[in-house]
């Protein structure tokens, strides 16, 4: 596991910076020169319509896709593919992990795994609200309760950074509000995320920095503040800049 002990060098500001990220499909652009940077306990919201390149993004990133051009440092000391996974944890959309087996052995597995103790797993489980399905097999799980799997066991992995797509997805409000908390909690204690949201209200509950991204290149980033100062909409919403920028 890659820990800020053993990186003799970079900047310990910048938790996680993208450099000029550039993934080609057949010739054409799905994502063009990202380049951003996050400090410990930001929470970076990736927004955009579907097909932007937020999923694209991310899996490029965690070093699931190669990219064609760019680079993902950590702590300043540039990740390869291969190492990539040891720093930054990435839960993608649509997963059921283990699908036959019960929540709960899901969650011992990665509690094991992890070395995590058994006090630390059953808050991990109260915060996101899985007591209810712990008996239940993964393929079993609604769509919400799939997705709160996931950030317990994102929850669960020793991770600076993790990357989560359409973390919100299958949420009603009020449990959108409650994984808003637990993802705002873990960053005031040093945890950073990168998050592909596809709803802006969702984003901007959450996300104090955001990435505008339409057609795989970048119309905008910062935060609100920064956003309106660019669009010289004081006040404007996440929507507003959006639709400015875009």
């Amino acid at each position: 596991m890659i820990t800020a002990s053993n990186i003799r060098a970079g900047d310990p500001a910048q938790v996680l910076r993208v450099a000029n990220l550039t993934k080609l499909y057949d010739q054409s652009p799905a994502i063009a020169d990202v380049t951003f940077s996050l400090s410990p306990g930001r929470v970076m919201g990736i927004v955009g319509p579907n097909g932007a390149g937020k999923t694209t993004l991310l899996e490029t990133i965690a070093g699931l896709v190669a990219a064609d051009s760019g680079n993902v440092f950590w702590q300043g000391r540039q990740l390869s593919l291969w190492r990539r996974k040891e720093a930054l944890f990435y839960l993608p959309d649509g997963l059921r992990p283990y699908q036959d087996r019960f929540a709960a052995d899901v969650l011992a597995f990665f509690a094991k795994v992890y070395d995590r103790p058994e006090a630390h797993v059953a808050a991990t489980i109260g915060s996101v609200g899985l007591a209810p399905v712990l008996s239940k097999r993964v393929r079993a799980l609604s769509k919400g309760y799939n997705r709160r799997l996931l950030l317990a066991i994102g929850l669960l992995t020793p991770h600076d950074v993790l990357l989560m797509d359409e973390p919100f997805d299958g949420f009603d409000l009020r449990q959108v509000r409650n994984i808003v908390e637990v993802i705002r909690g873990e960053a005031t204690k040093g945890r950073t995320f990168v998050l592909a949201v596809h709803q802006l209200a969702d984003a901007a509950r959450v996300c104090d920095r955001f990435i505008l991204l339409a057609g795989g290149q970048v119309r905008g980033i910062g935060s609100l503040d920064e956003l309106r100062a660019q669009t010289d909409i004081p006040g404007g919403s996440l929507e507003e800049l959006f639709l400015a920028l875009t």
